[in-house]
């Protein structure tokens, strides 16, 4: 796991790829190296992981081809075995999976994606024609940001890299800051820059010598294959997919560690893992009495330590208690957007423990839930169908009986309150516009206040782009449609970006195996009906999970991977919230209506609402905003 940039026809280039490895060099302490002609100059950051000799520093050059590689191909060995059965006169100079990358594109040029299985994001310069070609991975797991001012281009893999540029454009994207603030993450189309881009998933760029470029998508989920109707089949198949994944990411000449929640998947992950291994350190992280008190949140260190006695894990219990006051500014910095989910101080601190004791990889159980529907969410979405069919009087008195609940009473939360103010606001609601809901923090009414009447087109755009995910014709029930726009919008746009963000903040790689491509085409095969059954969440994934591990880790209640931000926002950062959002400060910044501003601060602290969210995320835009623009 690595960071890369390049340069392509600016004056400075070779000096902005130096700054580049300064900026990223969290993403690859272990060596940082340039490459340059006239025309283009690479950089790339080292964390070593597979072959750990130097003949595997990058840049690296061979034959007329220059690459910079960001991330692991799992099947490297298979694939390289397999090119030199094709033409014996190919000679590998090392052992890594990136000399690997560079071979087969040089032997089936864009075709090579269709090979690679594992997360990436790379550039390959052909010293002869000028030529970059650049891809990122099937599924956003690394990142990939470029940008064009004039007859120059730029990629990296940080936002922040890219900033420093001259001509740089600092202008604010309206779509992205809409996204922002609605989902308090952004889409993977979308930046908080408007000349600034990401790659998409899935996608590939050709830069040529004059100065244009094309993208193209190389890998498509929306194609769907019969499978067997055959529950048991499933179940057989599915084992085999998943510990054939698992097998495949614990490919490393450095040891393997794992994140360990005690819930589902986590466990599911370390514990095939281990089979494998000789030994497994494990990674949980906890809150202490009071914040769980405010947040309501499960002991989910109970049911991890519980599993790391049984099954013999090397296990590290870390309870949070950060200066949050210090820690918040960090961390806005390394996530380079406004990204206003908390979950990313989890990831950090677990990474930088663990960084602590010379890990360098983390095995995670992401991305079950969005290919298993594992969300409370995508369960009360089917609920809402049930409520539709309830006589209007008594949807009446139950919509007046969850707004008299008070979210927060005495200092002490209740969760039932929020999840019920939560289900009534969208149940109703036509279902693509019920789901987007579902886990959008604004109404649109709610939006244009905030905003106070501006930006109506973006939000329009917001939910029609939505809607077109939602409504894709390929799936035929409604539990697959909430998968692929999860897939598509959250997995990539919130969870695998604060995840690489976070951990390469600390220089620890996180792997997660339940996104692997083959696991996630599958996955996308098998009905709705056994994702949710008998009112069981992940219906499918439980059952192969019995297999190996206890049941009251397996049926468990759901655990989100969260932070106490309710007790945060009431606590140790109400001064914060006081200075950063006061009306004389929003005013100043431009984007919000300071009167709706102050409006939700009085309703949280009041306890009407539950606006925790909400203020945090507008607390990590200013903070954002006094670091990338205030400082230009």
């Amino acid at each position: 796991m690595c960071g890369i940039a390049g340069f392509i026809n600016f004056q400075n280039s070779v000096e902005l790829a130096e700054k580049a490895n300064e900026i990223q060099k969290h993403r690859g302490p272990d060596y940082q190296g340039t490459w340059n002609d006239d025309y283009v100059a690479l950089a790339h950051q080292r964390l070593s992981i597979i072959d750990l000799s130097e003949r595997s520093n990058q840049p690296l050059e061979k034959n007329e081809l220059v690459i910079v590689f960001n991330g692991e191909i799992y099947n490297y060995k298979e694939l390289k075995k397999q090119l030199i059965e094709k033409n014996s006169k190919i000679s590998f100079t090392s052992t890594s999976d990136t000399e690997v990358v560079l071979e087969y594109y040089r032997y089936f040029q864009e075709e090579a994606l269709q090979y690679f299985r594992g997360m990436f994001a790379f550039a390959i310069y052909d010293k002869n024609t000028k030529k970059l070609f650049a891809a990122r991975d099937h599924f956003g797991i690394k990142p990939f940001f470029y940008t064009q001012i004039g007859k120059s281009f730029a990629f990296s893999s940080e936002l922040k890299t890219l900033t420093i540029l001259p001509g740089f454009d600092h202008s604010i994207n309206a779509d992205g800051l809409v996204n922002a603030i609605n989902y308090l993450w952004l889409p993977s189309d979308k930046t908080i820059f408007n000349a600034c881009y990401k790659l998409n998933p899935g996608h590939y760029l050709s830069y040529e010598e004059n100065g244009s470029y094309e993208i193209k998508k190389y890998f498509d989920l929306d194609n769907r294959n019969n499978i067997t109707s055959d529950e048991s089949k499933i179940i057989e198949n599915l084992d085999s997919c998943l510990k054939d994944s698992i097998s495949h990411h614990l490919i490393a000449d450095v040891p393997v560690s794992a994140f360990l929640s005690g819930g589902l998947d986590s466990s599911f992950i370390s514990v095939l893992a281990k089979k494998q291994l000789k030994s497994l350190s494990t990674y949980t992280i906890g809150t202490n009495s009071n914040d769980k008190k405010i947040e309501k949140m499960p002991a989910d260190e109970k049911y991890a330590k519980k599993l790391a006695e049984k099954f013999n894990f090397d296990h590290n219990e870390i309870i949070i208690e950060p200066d949050i006051l210090e820690l918040l500014p960090k961390i806005v910095y390394h996530l380079d957007e406004p990204i206003g989910d908390p979950a990313a101080i989890n990831t950090f601190l677990i990474c930088e423990a663990a960084s602590k004791k010379g890990v360098k990889v983390l095995l995670s159980g992401m991305g079950a839930d969005e290919i298993f529907l594992g969300y409370r969410r995508q369960k009360a979405l089917l609920f809402a169908l049930k409520y539709r069919r309830l006589p209007n009087q008594l949807k009446k008195i139950i919509k007046l009986f969850i707004n008299s609940l008070p979210v927060k009473f005495f200092g002490r939360g209740f969760r039932f309150a929020r999840w019920s103010k939560k289900f009534i606001s969208f149940a109703e609601l036509p279902l693509s516009e019920a789901y987007r809901m579902s886990y959008s923090y604004y109404s649109k009414d709610e939006l244009l206040e905030l905003f106070d009447g501006k930006f109506k087109h973006e939000i329009e755009v917001l939910r029609d782009s939505h809607k077109m995910l939602f409504e894709n014709k390929e799936l035929d029930d409604i539990e697959n449609k909430m998968c692929f726009t999860d897939i598509n919008m959250f997995m990539e746009g919130l969870n695998l970006t604060y995840s690489d963000r976070a951990s390469m903040a600390c220089s620890v790689e996180v792997r997660v195996p339940f996104i692997d491509k083959e696991v996630v085409k599958y996955a996308m095969n098998i009905p709705g009906h056994l994702k949710f059954k008998n009112r069981e969440s992940k219906y499918i994934l439980k059952k192969v999970a019995e297999k190996y591990l206890p049941k009251d880790i397996i049926y468990r209640p759901k655990a989100s991977f969260g932070a106490p931000i309710r007790s945060w926002i009431s606590g140790e950062l109400k001064p914060l919230v006081d200075e950063l959002l006061s009306v004389e400060n929003i005013e100043r910044r431009g984007f919000f209506n300071p009167v709706y501003i102050q409006k939700l601060i009085e309703n949280d602290r009041r306890g009407i609402e539950d606006n925790a969210y909400r203020i945090y995320q507008l607390l990590t835009l200013e903070i954002w905003c006094k670091q990338f623009l205030d400082t230009k």
